[in-house]
């Protein structure tokens, strides 16, 4: 290096001097900062930048996400939050036997669907009423059970404990548990709306259930609470029908499988080895036990419980038959049509299990018996023991539906058309609240359908009842008055809220043995004669 350029400048040494020191090199603002300070301010904008853009690719996704999940959820998606309305979708169809006020009609289903009919007119209700009850052509003695029984003494000679050989099961629809029943799953609920039933009437199914339930006493049995106090086999197979028209055995039951076990149990309790029942005065009590252990063995089929009991008390019945081919009230007398009512409706429940024997002469007996209290050319009118009755009386009811089940009366049958048009002379009304009178009409009525019944009957009848049940919390609630006929005053509250539920299960209880098979054709449905 030269010596020029080794050396201070004039200028600068002039500076120094006048300082009075040695020239030295200043630190400007930023040489004192830390380290840290110097990397923060580095650092600090590009995190800045970074969080926003990462905040910023969240809430993208977010909102990606919640439409996506709107458009297409997934089972196990959870939406936090959302802007998106989704359409409300229809709602479907409750069962139409509510829970909570005591029926649960989960039960898978006992027939075919494909079997039923296919008619379903939109019901009205009517309040029209024509005529008024005769009573010279329905005489009060057609009782119930246990009526005039004052001396009665039960039993019945000769050996009829023991199955009647010989005597050929008879056909009959078996589907499902062995038995024409429609009473429980999908196919309940569509013979019920098909038949004009709704929400409102079977809430009222269940709540009388739920009633009779309460009045099961410990052994497992009912007592009536009018005239005949003393007929707990009559009332507690009465009872039990309403709980098996319902679907409900002692096999299989949402809520009611002990109340049948027992009732069941009860009138096990009371057959003898003849197979009639000790304590049941009259054949009306004989059969109205019967019906209920015939139901519940063809419901369930089962033999190693119930067949050999079921049919020594079908054996009895029809050992039972007096000369005439009626039932008296007691074993092997001469009888009238309405004690004949419930033997046949037992007998034909016993052909429709298809294991029960039932001796087809003796069918034809009571048909000869009906043919002689019929009246008419056409048969369309019942009376009591000899004489032809009238149009729309408790007794041509219960004549005709004999008809029906063992004559393969049809609805277009000109005697059954002849005699449904006397019952619909006298339709339900208020003023006239005879139950015995209204569970057969409403029978026959229904099993002939047209707009007799889809347009007139069922409306009118359904909703009576509907509102006739009590509904005030306390003892009665669910349960009907007794009515003001011979129902009310020998079977009381209990029978006639028997009587009543058994109406409203019209719809399900039995199937038809005839469907409509378009227009006005009928087709037989399994004829079980």
């Amino acid at each position: 290096m030269s010596e020029a350029n080794s050396k201070p400048a004039p200028a600068a040494k002039a500076a120094a001097a006048k300082a009075g020191g040695p020239s030295v090199i200043r630190r400007v603002e930023g040489a004192a900062e830390t380290a840290h300070e110097r990397l923060t301010k580095k650092l600090l904008p590009a995190w800045v930048i970074s969080g926003a853009l990462n905040i910023a690719f969240l809430a993208i996704a977010y909102v990606v996400s919640v439409v996506f999940a709107a458009a297409d959820p997934k089972p196990n998606d959870k939406i936090v939050a959302t802007t998106v309305e989704k359409e409300t979708p229809e709602e479907e169809k409750p069962p139409l036997t509510e829970e909570d006020v005591g029926l649960d009609s989960s039960i898978p289903p006992a027939v075919e669907s494909d079997r039923l009919a296919e008619q379903n007119v939109e019901a009205k209700t009517t309040e029209d009423t024509v005529g008024t009850p005769d009573p010279k052509n329905d005489p009060s003695a057609f009782a119930p059970p246990g009526a005039m029984s004052e001396n009665a003494t039960g039993g019945a000679p000769g050996d009829a404990g023991n199955v009647m050989a010989g005597l050929g099961g008879a056909p009959g629809l078996q589907v499902g548990g062995g038995n024409a029943y429609g009473r429980s799953g999908g196919t309940k609920n569509m013979l019920l709306d098909r038949g004009g039933g709704n929400k409102e009437s079977e809430a009222a199914v269940a709540r009388g259930l739920a009633w009779l339930a309460r009045q099961q006493k410990p052994d497992g049995s009912w007592v009536y609470d009018g005239s005949e106090k003393g007929e707990t086999v009559a009332a507690t197979g009465m009872a039990l029908l309403p709980f098996l028209a319902a679907g409900e055995t002692h096999k299989s039951g949402k809520k009611y499988q002990k109340n049948v076990s027992n009732g069941i149990k009860f009138l096990l309790t009371k057959q003898r080895s003849d197979g009639g029942f000790n304590s049941a005065k009259t054949m009306y009590a004989q059969a109205i036990g019967a019906l209920a252990m015939i139901e519940c063995y063809g419901m369930t089929k089962d033999a190693a419980f119930l067949k050999t009991p079921t049919q020594k008390v079908v054996n009895f019945i029809q050992e039972a038959q007096g000369p005439d081919g009626s039932w008296g009230y007691q074993p092997k007398t001469a009888g009238d049509t309405s004690i004949v009512g419930w033997q046949i409706q037992a007998l034909h429940s016993a052909k429709l299990s298809k294991d029960l024997v039932v001796n087809d002469k003796i069918l034809d007996r009571a048909k000869s018996f009906l043919d002689k209290v019929s009246g008419g050319s056409l048969k369309a009118t019942y009376g009591y023991r000899d004489g032809p009755g009238g149009p729309g009386t408790s007794l041509t009811a219960v004549g005709l539906l004999c008809r029906y089940y063992e004559s393969g009366w049809g609805p277009n049958n000109p005697g059954m058309a002849e005699g449904v048009k006397g019952l619909m002379t006298k339709p339900p009304r208020k003023a006239f609240f005879d139950m015995y009178y209204y569970y057969y009409a409403t029978q026959v009525v229904h099993f002939y359908e047209t707009d007799f019944w889809h347009k007139q009957w069922n409306p009118t009848m359904r909703d009576m009842l509907i509102e006739l049940q009590a509904k005030k919390e306390g003892p009665a609630y669910g349960s009907w008055d007794a009515d003001s006929a011979k129902i009310g005053q020998d079977c009381g509250r209990l029978g006639t809220t028997c009587m009543c539920l058994l109406t409203l299960e019209v719809y399900y209880r039995h199937l038809p043995l005839y469907k409509r098979a378009g227009g006005d054709g009928l087709k037989e449905v399994d004829r079980v004669n």
